[in-house]
């Protein structure tokens, strides 16, 4: 089977159901503007937020959140913590635990990245894998970020990344 049929097969399973998780110090669900946008783009494409989570840049909160939004989701979607200053944990936490990595998310985006901010791309930790019959997808909390992970890598796969992960 080839990735257009995995794609074709993922459209009969219904509605793709997707849990989004801002990870910030600074933001509120009302001041959220990536959870906000994120929620337009995923019902844009058709699938649904089965789950939504702001929470701290702390590695209990992260956890807690992506554990509890992987039980009724295919794809979580993580946002913010993914820099190299003290604060961002995110990637340090999930790395201990994801099962798969799927280098190919982060090595694309942070290539994808360099038109918009050059070498500063280097920075960032995205990254991706499969975590109890969930794609977890980190990327960094900058708006244009969260847009371009979800334009140029997250929403053409996703119906690929959902029957994937679920067969």
């Amino acid at each position: 089977m080839g990735t257009d049929a995995h794609r074709a097969a993922a459209a009969e399973q219904g509605p793709i159901r997707v849990g989004v998780v801002t990870v910030s110090d600074s933001r509120t669900v009302e001041t959220d503007t990536n959870g906000q946008w994120l929620h337009e783009r995923i019902a844009a494409a058709g699938a649904t937020v089965s789950g939504y989570r702001v929470v701290r840049d702390e590695p209990d909160e992260v956890r807690a959140a992506v554990d509890e939004l992987v039980a009724g989701a295919q794809v979580v979607v993580v946002n913010g913590g993914t820099g190299v200053s003290r604060r961002d944990t995110t990637y340090d936490t999930l790395a201990g635990m994801l099962e798969k990595t799927l280098p190919g998310f982060g090595e694309l985006f942070r290539m994808l990245s360099w038109d918009q901010v050059g070498a500063a791309a280097m920075l960032s930790r995205a990254t991706a894998g499969t975590y109890r019959g969930a794609v977890v997808i980190s990327v960094p909390g900058s708006p244009k970020a969260v847009a371009l992970a979800w334009e140029k890598l997250i929403e053409p796969e996703l119906a690929h990344l959902a029957w994937e992960v679920g067969r």
